[in-house]
């Protein structure tokens, strides 16, 4: 069986991070044009929610997103990268729609608007072995959506690995095709991080949010819900 660790590495530099994930089995991930409108009216009120996390006029100084670039100032990353909770506000604050994309992603990207926390989520059966998040010596394997070449990891990088190479790079930036959820994905793991007390605090409500919103539209029982911490840096994923 996989598990999910954080290693040493990763509380050396962040000793308040935190990890709140669940897995979900049997799950149909296929686009079916009749679920748009649930999702366009899901994604389009997780907007508007959204909004309340972008109050400053200057984008940077809201909390959530000065909050994650403080975070990435701390370790090393490639040019221009941020966190995926900013890249979401970013769209929200230019006024940009989001569309459906396939299930699994849409649901975890309404509840990320609403709670203004990063979610993602990752195909257990394309992991080659156990998923780690750490500081990485760099030099994984990397592989982008639509990439002709590898983009390995660099020294001192947050990353989420595995024995195959980079899974998403920059803590949470981009995520590698390799481990990718798509509409063939049936077996996933979802997440959320936190590197402070401070951004913890939306994680579990949600978590919570994201079990219910699964087991309905697919119709299953979601895994448990994990939490890990330097208390507790490995759990298994079912």
């Amino acid at each position: 069986m996989k598990k999910f660790i954080l290693d040493e590495s990763l509380f050396e530099k962040f000793p308040e991070a935190e990890i709140k994930y669940f897995t979900v089995d049997g799950i149909n991930n296929h686009v079916d044009e009749k679920d748009d409108p649930y999702f366009e009216k899901l994604l389009a009120d997780a907007k508007e929610e959204s909004k309340k996390y972008i109050q400053a006029e200057t984008f940077r100084n809201n909390p959530v997103v000065a909050s994650w670039r403080k975070v990435y100032q701390q370790f090393k990353k490639k040019k221009g990268a941020r966190s995926s909770i900013e890249a979401m506000l970013k769209r929200v604050s230019q006024d940009r729609d989001f569309k459906p994309i396939i299930p699994l992603v849409d649901l975890y990207n309404s509840v990320s608007l609403r709670y203004g926390v990063p979610c993602g989520g990752e195909d257990l059966d394309q992991m080659n072995g156990d998923m780690h998040l750490g500081v990485t010596a760099g030099g994984d394997e990397f592989w982008p959506l639509g990439a002709d070449d590898s983009e390995p990891t660099l020294p001192g990088e947050v990353c989420y690995y595995d024995q195959g190479g980079a899974i998403c790079r920059c803590w949470n930036w981009r995520e590698a095709k390799r481990t990718m959820l798509t509409e063939d994905t049936t077996h996933a793991v979802l997440v959320t991080e936190a590197a402070t007390k401070e951004q913890a605090a939306n994680m579990e409500p949600a978590m919570e949010d994201l079990r219910k919103l699964v087991g309905a539209f697919f119709k299953v029982e979601p895994g448990e819900l994990i939490t890990l911490n330097h208390d507790n840096p490995s759990g298994e994923m079912k």
